[in-house]
């Protein structure tokens, strides 16, 4: 059975967190004096970066709230997921001892934070569809494992995660399961959002790097019960989303009538694009895709890689991933991008 005071690191549970100068103040005040800040102003354009930022993010959190139809008290705000990442494994894993579970192939970043974190990484091999394989998680299940991460869709290879086999995760494993979710814009499945107020253990992570293209900004967001996410605001750095940050994405989320607009575009060109590759000599595989990326088997990935970018175009090479041999990972671009990227391939000889 799953309970948070248990599976929080016991140093943690009993902190106090740091009390920035924007905590111990609420109201209204025509002189602000107690933050240490430059009242002459900003050597910046903007003549507010002198303040500190809200350290809660009230504001974007309530837009956000809207748009993502949980409460704001559900949502955890990060310097990308990255950071929510990282919280996540500081806040139950206790460091050279205890464990986090992820399925391969799948981001990397697990694997840095519990590096960073001296936790160690278990993976279980994903099988040649990408999917969970259930029976092989028999025994690999114990105490010491106190996050599985789920990657849906996955990361690289576009497909989302059977929801079933989800499903068993949560209601058999007593840690968190961490659902990341960086590419659900792209997909027609719901959010697993959806499902917090069924699963105290869910956490899921989405982005607005992708679909709402502000990968330059570093905004991410994890979105659990309250009881999780006040842990998260008490050991994260008492203002981590900067000022700027926060009011460009408030701005965008004002303007959310042309996100779905972007959205189908890019599922269109990808659909063009996935369509397109299966016609070529070089292409031996192409995935099928629910995010902005298509995982293609080539015949040659490093060679095909390296005359690629001789020709000025960057895409990624996994074949040193698992289940990913001679697989190039191809972002979907723009019209010209995309055919500028088959016009090259046809050439490849």
């Amino acid at each position: 059975m799953f309970k948070l005071t248990n599976l929080v690191r016991p140093n943690i549970r009993g902190m106090k967190p740091y009390s920035s100068a924007r905590d111990e103040f609420e109201g209204e005040a025509s002189i602000f004096i107690d933050a240490n800040e430059n009242n002459l102003g900003s050597m910046a354009a903007n003549q507010q970066y002198n303040r500190y930022p809200d350290p809660h993010q009230k504001a974007l959190k309530a837009a956000i709230a809207q748009v993502k139809a949980v409460r704001p008290e559900q949502i955890f705000l990060g310097n990308g997921s990255d950071e929510a990442i990282d919280l996540l494994i500081r806040l139950v894993c206790q460091p050279g001892h205890d464990q986090i579970l992820a399925f391969s192939p799948t981001y990397g970043m697990y694997e840095v934070s519990a590096n960073l974190n001296d936790v160690e990484l278990k993976l279980v091999r994903l099988d040649e569809n990408f999917q969970l394989q259930l029976n092989k998680l028999q025994g690999q299940i114990h105490s010491e494992i106190k996050i599985i991460f789920i990657c849906s869709p996955n990361n690289p290879s576009g497909n989302l995660i059977n929801r079933s086999s989800i499903e068993y995760i949560l209601k058999s494993f007593s840690g968190l399961v961490v659902i990341d979710e960086a590419y659900i814009d792209f997909s027609a499945e719901e959010s697993w959002t959806t499902q917090l107020s069924n699963y105290p253990n869910l956490v899921v992570l989405q982005t607005f790097s992708k679909a709402w293209g502000m990968a330059a900004l570093r905004l991410g967001m994890a979105f659990a019960s309250e009881e999780i996410i006040s842990f998260l605001n008490k050991i994260k750095p008492p203002y981590n989303i900067n000022e700027a940050t926060q009011q460009i994405a408030l701005s965008a989320l004002q303007n959310t009538s042309r996100l779905p607009l972007m959205v189908n575009e890019i599922k269109a060109n990808r659909d063009f694009l996935a369509d397109a590759l299966t016609h070529l000599p070089v292409i031996k595989r192409v995935y099928p895709s629910e995010a902005n990326f298509i995982l293609v088997e080539v015949s040659d990935a490093n060679a095909i890689y390296s005359y690629l970018l001789n020709n000025g175009i960057v895409v990624r090479n996994r074949t040193n991933q698992p289940g990913c041999t001679n697989c190039l990972r191809v972002s979907v671009g723009t019209k010209d991008e995309n055919e500028r990227l088959l016009t090259c391939l046809k050439s490849y000889i």
